[in-house]
């Protein structure tokens, strides 16, 4: 059931994000924008954990879960570290999935021969 729950809560979100822009004038940039700021207003009134609970890594996957972590460690650092913790605690969470990205985006490009489009 599980995997159920991914599969269907992952594909609404994509869904309605799709939606966003087709029907509207939003560039994807601000849609992803949307969607991080969403996952940290969602953590911030503690709704986010009881979805991700549900829906699992159809919740954690999309851009909902990186703002989710973005929150939670800012949240931990001003914890720990008080007022500087507000421009320390987003980086330190979220490295490992950022230089993740990266690396294998560069493994990725050398592979496959990229170009722009026409």
């Amino acid at each position: 059931m599980d995997y159920i729950n991914a599969f269907w809560v992952g594909g609404l979100i994509c869904a309605l994000c799709q939606i966003l822009l087709e029907k509207t004038k939003m560039m994807p940039g601000r849609v992803m924008v949307l969607l991080v700021c969403t996952g940290a207003t969602l953590s911030f009134l503690k709704i986010y954990d009881p979805f991700a609970k549900y829906a699992g890594a159809g919740a954690s996957v999309p851009l909902l879960g990186f703002g989710h972590l973005l929150f939670q460690g800012v949240k931990d650092a001003v914890d720990a570290k008080g007022f500087l913790g507000l421009f320390t605690g987003g980086f330190k969470a979220s490295a490992v999935g950022i230089s993740g990205a990266l690396i294998f985006g560069y493994l990725a490009s050398l592979v496959f021969k990229p170009k722009m489009k026409e």
